[in-house]
């Protein structure tokens, strides 16, 4: 097939891409509206549960984002497989993407029965340890049956079927929301169990979308000719040395990513439950913003990734071309949110005025960060169609924690900005973080290209 022919015209691959996207769109917003919800119930229920649960949230995802980042590779490896009409090979890799998830799941379970004991020590605020810790100890028990999601909803996004992601996240929604404000509040005969409350909830929820996510597959006729489950495959090194070769610099950019707004949550913690519940709502906001560009930024992926597999280089700078339309769209309409509804939306977190006047400031510096995230994440997504993960893995830890945080911490604390310094080093790592991974992505494509023309 030549290259014009299989190409888009501009507006085509944006239709394309904005249609595989919305799914993913409505799934990651479910997701988002679950820590939103999380958050609605722990400030409503009180200041320190709000804060116990932000700091506890923070120690689940933080290490978490290298298993998740991992095995996003599966979606990659899925595309191109699918785009190189090598579908017999689709299921044996998956299979052991399967056992690297329950690996990762169990460590993490592991990781999370220790980390409670490290928050005295860490410097963490006495008021916050006690909800944190038993948070904790509740939420650990769904690990393993979210690093088993992830792995069955990475298959799915790279076989161009969104639709699973998008009804178990909102399913996710549906369980954990009544449920977590039963047994937070202590309804319908349950004692009160605080943030305690939310770990059980969130633990159930996972079990329930990892079963019935894993029946979905089994029972779908969809996937009945890639043959899943039809055998049982025992763990292979090299199988699982692939994934890892090409996941593990993607769990890393992951990481590093995201655990700067998890430390600077860490940082603020030192301050107080005040402080950290106004930066928790404003990290909130920014996170169910962003997920919008991350839906858009796998959809690339996906687009990137068979452009790739089925030899089409300009069918790949088309594809990161429409995400990058469509995130713009996206985003300028997140900043206006923000602009104009901070204080109303610091208000329905919390009726603490000490908090909402300084999450209604913070959500302001927010804003700001909405058009460098969501760009920075496109040409991630794009690097990660193009298999081009190691390069972008030492960006990531360059302007995340080379310049971001020790520039947000001598702010916050060496000027004392607080927590304003700190968002001031995540605007400006991400802004870094934009220029250097669209400069990246436009080198490793023209690269492409020269090999074709």
């Amino acid at each position: 097939m030549s290259q014009k022919s299989a190409s888009l015209g501009a507006r085509a691959e944006i239709r394309a891409t904005a249609l595989l996207a919305f799914p993913l769109v409505v799934g990651h917003v479910c997701a988002g509206l679950i820590a939103f919800v999380d958050n609605l119930i722990a400030g409503n229920h009180g200041t320190d549960t709000l804060a116990a649960v932000t700091l506890g949230t923070a120690l689940l995802w933080l290490p978490m984002l290298v298993p998740i980042g991992t095995l996003i590779a599966l979606t990659a490896s899925v595309a191109r497989l699918q785009g190189a009409d090598r579908i017999n090979e689709i299921a044996p890799v998956f299979r052991q993407a399967l056992w690297l998830a329950l690996f990762m799941g169990l460590f993490m379970f592991g990781f999370l029965s220790l980390a409670p004991v490290l928050l005295a020590p860490a410097g963490i605020a006495e008021e916050m340890i006690p909800g944190a810790q038993a948070f904790l100890y509740a939420v650990r028990w769904g690990s393993p049956a979210l690093t088993l999601f992830f792995c069955m909803r990475y298959l799915c996004e790279g076989l161009h079927w969104m639709r699973p992601t998008m009804l178990f996240s909102f399913g996710g929604l549906l369980v954990l929301a009544p449920l977590g404000y039963v047994l937070t509040n202590g309804k319908l005969g349950f004692p009160e169990m605080g943030a305690q409350g939310l770990g059980i909830a969130s633990a159930i929820m996972m079990w329930l979308q990892a079963l019935l996510f894993a029946l979905y597959l089994w029972r779908s006729a969809r996937l009945a000719h890639l043959q899943l489950f039809v055998r049982f495959d025992a763990p292979r090194r090299d199988g699982i040395a692939d994934l890892l070769r090409t996941g593990m610099p993607i769990g890393i950019a992951i990481l590093m990513q995201g655990s700067l707004f998890i430390v600077t949550s860490l940082l603020i913690a030192r301050l107080g439950s005040t402080f950290l519940a106004a930066h928790q709502i404003a990290v909130n906001l920014a996170q169910l913003c962003f997920m919008i560009p991350v839906a858009v930024a796998e959809a690339t992926t996906v687009r990137v990734g068979h452009a790739l597999g089925r030899g089409d280089f300009k069918g790949v700078r088309q594809a990161a071309k429409a995400g990058c339309v469509i995130v713009l769209a996206a985003q300028s309409l997140s900043v206006g949110t923000l602009l104009l509804g901070n204080e109303a939306i610091a208000n329905l977190y919390s009726s603490d005025i000490a908090v909402t006047a300084l999450a209604s400031t913070l959500l302001l510096y927010a804003a700001a960060l909405q058009f460098p995230d969501g760009l920075q994440m496109l040409s991630a997504g794009a690097l990660r169609g193009l298999q081009d993960t190691k390069i972008p893995m030492w960006l990531a830890i360059f302007c995340y924690w080379g310049v971001g945080v020790p520039l947000g911490t001598g702010l916050a604390f060496g000027l004392e900005w607080g927590p304003q310094g700190i968002w001031m080093g995540l605007i400006t790592a991400l802004t870094l973080a934009t220029i250097l991974m669209g400069g990246r992505f436009i080198q490793s494509s023209r690269t492409r290209l020269s090999v074709t023309i």
